[in-house]
């Protein structure tokens, strides 16, 4: 009745927040080139020198990823030697970190297995997730074992980027490379969406309907006539198709975030 008379009122219920985009990212690697490292200093931006190598879980952040909120799940994967029940992320993630420590040749060995294994399942399943290539430990140069070039020369192998990091020192390059992630998994999924057909038309002459145009005989010359009418006929041809995001702003997305919640890191030593 309100309604009636006047402006309505205003209801007091908060209309429903459409859900975030989801981003899922796995990282995965030897034990001791700091994936849990990585991942903690992404999402507290401290370091941690200490930590349970068997510990495997999943973390969850609201990022702000060019201007376009994003809901980025992070699985910190804990293999023992090698890739090994790989199913548990192959199936689960949008996009994979192949980390090894520039310090540790061994380490730069073994990733080429797990990058062997993520082109393996991409070509079963027909569905291709991007893949970074990290160097981690970049504070520890003066140990190197494992040249930039040869970073660069394997990521371009398998067709994936390549970074090098320290998850103890710079955060700022760490976020880029969990945001570039996100950006990569936006840019697979325009690639596959479907094709709509474009529609374009095309004047030609049209044979059987035609009006005579009767031209003056000069010098006994035989009256000629022309079509002067034409037709549009049409064709299909595919187009490539252009998506855009749209950034939705609600109050959670300009609302202040909040620092996620890490229940597994009791006992971590946090510098």
């Amino acid at each position: 009745m309100s309604s009636m008379f006047g402006k309505p009122r205003a209801s007091s219920e908060r209309p429903p927040q459409s859900p975030l985009p989801e981003c899922n990212v796995a990282i995965l690697g030897c034990r001791g080139v700091g994936k849990s490292a990585l991942t903690v200093k992404f999402l507290t931006k401290r370091f941690i020198s200490e930590y349970d190598p068997n510990l495997e879980d999943t973390y969850s952040s609201e990022e702000l990823v060019d201007q376009q909120p994003v809901l980025l799940k992070v699985m910190d994967t804990a293999d023992q030697d090698g890739p090994g029940n790989c199913e548990r992320y192959l199936c689960w993630a949008s996009a994979f970190l192949v980390v090894y420590s520039i310090d540790n040749r061994k380490s730069f060995e073994g990733c080429q297995r797990y990058l062997e294994v993520l082109a393996l399942h991409a070509r079963g399943c027909q569905r291709r997730c991007p893949v970074l290539l990290l160097g981690n430990k970049l504070d520890m140069e003066q140990y190197r074992q494992v040249l930039s070039a040869e970073g660069m020369s394997l990521a371009s192998r398998f067709g994936c980027l390549f970074h090098e990091v320290s998850a103890c020192q710079d955060f700022a390059r760490v976020q880029h490379v969990f945001h570039e992630a996100v950006r990569e998994v936006r840019r697979q999924a325009e690639w596959n969406l479907p094709l709509r057909p474009l529609f374009i038309s095309e004047e030609r002459p049209c044979p059987p309907v035609a009006t005579p145009v009767a031209l003056p005989t000069h010098h006994s010359l035989a009256t000629c006539t022309f079509n002067t009418l034409s037709t549009v006929n049409y064709k299909e041809i595919p187009s490539v198709a252009q998506a855009k995001l749209v950034t939705v702003k609600s109050s959670r997305a300009q609302s202040k975030r909040k620092a996620p919640t890490l229940t597994l890191l009791k006992g971590f030593k946090i510098f």
